[in-house]
């Protein structure tokens, strides 16, 4: 995009100049200014000078401010553009993949309570049918058959929660 800008500027500041020396040519002449004449300056008087002061002819070629010039291009590194290359493709899969693609933490599980209450246990029964026993004071009054993520810890001590695996219950919070 900036190389497009670039040419645009370029273009637009080259335009002045290219009327300025399209003015050089002479029409009283009847042409290009001859090697033997020196150019005139823009607004001096052509042809014979008198004393009187002569307004600047409406077609005469204006004083421009110097135009800046395009950066040049870059060094060739011998490497061929990038846009010149082809883009790397994969090869087909072989088969599905042999572990799980997705990244969850270990920690954190989701289901539906089938056994709620008041606490401190309640059993999540996750989406592959797992059974979880879940130990947590404090957490709060769940209905069987809500839909929660939690986020487990390592299992208490000497607790017994009811079916499933025991695990500490840190943090539930309802979903859907």
């Amino acid at each position: 995009m900036t190389t497009t800008l670039d040419r645009r500027l370029a273009a637009v500041l080259a335009l002045p100049l290219a009327l300025a020396l399209a003015g050089c040519a002479n029409p009283e002449n009847g042409g290009d200014v001859s090697a033997s004449e020196p150019p005139a300056r823009p607004g001096a008087p052509t042809g014979p000078v008198d004393a009187t002061p002569q307004p600047p002819s409406p077609t005469a070629p204006r004083p421009t401010a110097p135009t800046p010039t395009a950066p040049a291009p870059a060094a060739s590194t011998g490497r061929p553009p990038l846009s010149a290359t082809d883009l790397p493709t994969l090869w087909p899969p072989t088969g599905p993949p042999r572990q799980p693609t997705d990244q969850r933490k270990p920690n954190v599980l989701a289901g539906r309570l089938s056994h709620g209450g008041s606490g401190p246990c309640y059993t999540l029964v996750t989406d592959d049918g797992q059974e979880h026993a879940l130990y947590g004071p404090d957490q709060g009054t769940w209905p069987a058959g809500t839909w929660v993520r939690v986020t487990v810890g390592p299992p208490p001590a000497g607790v017994e929660c009811g079916p499933g695996r025991l695990v500490g219950l840190l943090r539930i919070e309802r979903v859907g």
